[in-house]
């Protein structure tokens, strides 16, 4: 399944705003100045294959990504300046 970058940006704020509104904490945590926008992250974790991407946030100073390849859900581990993929494992 294929999804425009536009309806992928709308899911991530409805899954941000849908744990706020459910009372779950929400990390004050942030990328660093010199990170790359979230879109252009967004856009190289899917030329490596991974989609749909279903959240993200940030820990530890990576981007946590978890995403997609074929059937089967990954938790990725992303560099938020150069977009490197750090570490990858399955999701539980």
């Amino acid at each position: 399944m294929q999804y425009s970058f536009p309806a992928l940006l709308w899911g991530l704020a409805l899954s941000i705003s849908g744990s706020a509104m459910a009372g779950d904490a929400i990390a004050d945590e942030k990328p660093p100045a010199n990170a790359k926008p979230l879109s252009e992250i967004v856009v190289e974790i899917e030329g490596a294959g991974y989609g749909p991407i279903v959240e993200v946030s940030v820990n530890g100073g990576l981007w946590e990504v978890e995403a997609y390849e074929a059937d089967v859900k990954y938790e990725l581990h992303v560099d938020p300046v150069s977009a490197e993929i750090k570490s990858k494992r399955v999701d539980d």
